[in-house]
């Protein structure tokens, strides 16, 4: 049951700094200077701002009329080169400019020569006001006291917005009422919804993507103005979480996944869905094991034999549009080798696989050790390599196995058969050459059947 955030008093409403914001308003507005002469072979994406091939000391005269001017010139060093004379701070920036479809003298790449320089000014003006102040942003940041899980009390959340114009702390922000309400989304999520002690406590890192933020947005953990025009900070793409880019290097390890936003199960990395849906292992691991076990221990060839690959595609694309509500029964699919074939899809499909690339190395060294003992205190070993939420998946197929293997005699499936089987759906290469590839499958196989076999002593 969501706890109401609002009825706890050691939360309160965080108070948006407004210092960067004002002095966005104040940056200097861009000035074009227009050629008033005809150039001869001006690049089609430059207009009236291009000025040919003049020198830096032509330009830097022609600039110091006003801040915030800018030109076009060609490089007289390096013909075919194009550079952007920027005045500012009472002397003339100069940057090469390079245009792919959009204009860019850095990693922003902007539509439009304006945008580039308007944005530009906004950085400068606020790197040299503001440049002890931005270092020091991510000293003692709101985060630390907020934090975020998947917010379920949007609609209270208005009352309690900081909207007074006067807060010398903050800035107005009733007139982004909406912009306001989804940056306080993903926020607050922490304070709105209390951890539950059943709830796995796996680790997982942000997604951070770099992302363009429509209207004044502030960072969600130093509470600092994100300025600029575009890019002005990075997005989970997992939890929503929006921050400035420099801060996303200290934020910690717990990213929340929101549904809004994980809206699929296969293909998604597996301690995001399990986060995502508050749970220990993703909902089709436990689903299809439990069918399996359910109504087919005892077919012949279980996980060998093959169900129809269309049928396999359509649970697939059941489980990613109803979730835990996928209707996987016998009534839905009468043959079995199609929900084994759907669970040995997911784990092919994961992106990054059960057995992970970084542990990987570390199992098939394990598999290469030929004295037994010695062979399962390495996989033990290796097994601490998992992710949490990877190893605690693993022994709960690992266990299933097991059990499969119990049926042999009806379904003909031994440890060694399931190896083969499972080897290569549960581990991955990482980037190694065909060669090297092709030798480690016979170890892949070790590795699952010794885990099988002695599933109880290694989990």
């Amino acid at each position: 049951m969501a706890l109401n955030v609002f009825d706890h008093d050691e939360y309160r409403p965080p108070v948006w700094k407004s210092y960067l914001y004002q002095l966005q308003q104040e940056a200097p507005h861009p000035r074009r200077l227009t050629c008033t002469c005809e150039v001869d072979n001006r690049p089609k994406y430059y207009g009236r701002e291009y000025h040919g091939m003049i020198s830096r000391e032509d330009a830097d005269q022609v600039l110091s009329q006003a801040e915030g001017s800018y030109l076009i010139r060609e490089s007289q060093r390096q013909p075919g080169t194009y550079t952007l004379a920027l005045r500012f701070g009472n002397q003339t920036r100069n940057f090469r400019l390079y245009h792919d479809g959009k204009h860019f003298v850095g990693e922003k790449r902007f539509e439009s020569i304006h945008d580039l320089v308007t944005d530009g000014l906004i950085t400068l003006y606020i790197e040299t006001k503001a440049a002890e102040y931005i270092a020091k942003m991510t000293i003692n940041p709101i985060y630390e006291h907020v934090g975020y899980t998947t917010l379920n009390q949007e609609p209270t959340l208005k009352k309690h917005l900081p909207h007074s114009p006067q807060e010398p702390d903050g800035p107005a922000l009733a007139k982004d009422d909406c912009n306001t309400e989804e940056r306080l989304t993903s926020l607050v999520r922490r304070a709105t919804l209390r951890e539950s002690d059943l709830a796995p406590k796996y680790e997982k890192v942000h997604n951070f993507k770099v992302h363009t933020f429509r209207g004044p947005h502030w960072c969600e953990y130093c509470a600092n103005f994100m300025w600029g025009l575009i890019a002005q900070g990075v997005k989970c793409a997992d939890c929503g979480l929006n921050v400035h880019k420099q801060c996303s290097k200290v934020v910690p390890n717990d990213c929340q996944p929101d549904l809004r936003h994980v809206k699929k199960v296969y293909s998604c990395d597996l301690t995001t869905l399990v986060k995502a849906h508050n749970t220990k292992r993703p909902m089709v691991v436990d689903m299809c094991i439990q069918e399996i076990e359910a109504r087919g221990l005892q077919s012949e060839g279980i996980y060998r034999i093959s169900g129809f690959s269309e049928l396999i595609e359509d649970v697939k694309l059941t489980f990613d549009r109803d979730g835990e509500k996928a209707d996987i029964s016998s009534n839905a699919y009468e043959d079995i080798n199609i929900i084994t074939g759907a669970l040995k899809l997911y784990f092919r499909e994961l992106p990054i696989p059960l057995i992970t690339y970084d542990a990987y190395p570390r199992f098939i060294e394990a598999a290469k050790i030929t004295d037994p003992e010695k062979r399962l205190e390495s996989l033990h070993e290796a097994l601490k390599l998992l992710p949490p939420a990877h190893c605690e998946t693993l022994r709960y197929l690992m266990a299933h196995l097991k059990r499969v293997t119990e049926y042999e005699k009806d379904n003909l499936m031994s440890s060694e058969n399931l190896g083969i089987v499972f080897g290569p759906t549960l581990m991955r290469a990482p980037d190694l050459d065909a060669m090297t590839a092709l030798n480690d499958i016979r170890y892949q196989r070790q590795v699952v059947e010794t885990l099988i076999t002695n599933e109880d002593v290694l989990f």
